[in-house]
């Protein structure tokens, strides 16, 4: 249960990050609660579209991944980006991913690296 806790958080943070280095991305509104509830849940729903969706799609770019040497993860990324603005957006929490391409792509590796920082000085403990 931490460990899914952490990544939350982790991905609350990352995403939070990229909101403020790309100006076309927003999470939320309202008071600093309301914006800190709205980036954890845009967090867990990064987290469960990562663990659920992301895979399936990854299975079927495996092509592209070789032929790209991995850098078609950051688009896959931006992809589950715009997917967790859809989700959000019918559960009544303001994200947006910005436009797809440049903006969305921006933030998706702002995100990654991100996350991929805080998941090496913040290791799971379960």
């Amino acid at each position: 249960m931490r460990s899914i806790i952490t990544k939350v958080v982790i991905n609350a943070f990352a995403i939070w990050i990229a909101t403020l280095v790309i100006p076309a991305v927003s999470v939320g509104g309202g008071t600093l609660g309301h914006r800190i509830l709205s980036l954890l849940i845009v967090g867990a729903l990064f987290g469960l579209i990562n663990t659920f969706v992301k895979p399936v799609v990854k299975l079927f770019t495996l092509p592209l991944y070789l032929l790209t040497l991995g850098l078609i993860s950051f688009v896959i990324n931006a992809l589950m980006l715009k997917i967790v603005e859809w989700l959000s957006g019918k559960i009544g929490i303001s994200f947006d991913a910005g436009p797809f391409f440049w903006s969305t792509l921006g933030a998706a590796v702002v995100v990654t690296f991100v996350a991929m920082i805080l998941h090496v000085a913040v290791p799971d403990r379960d």
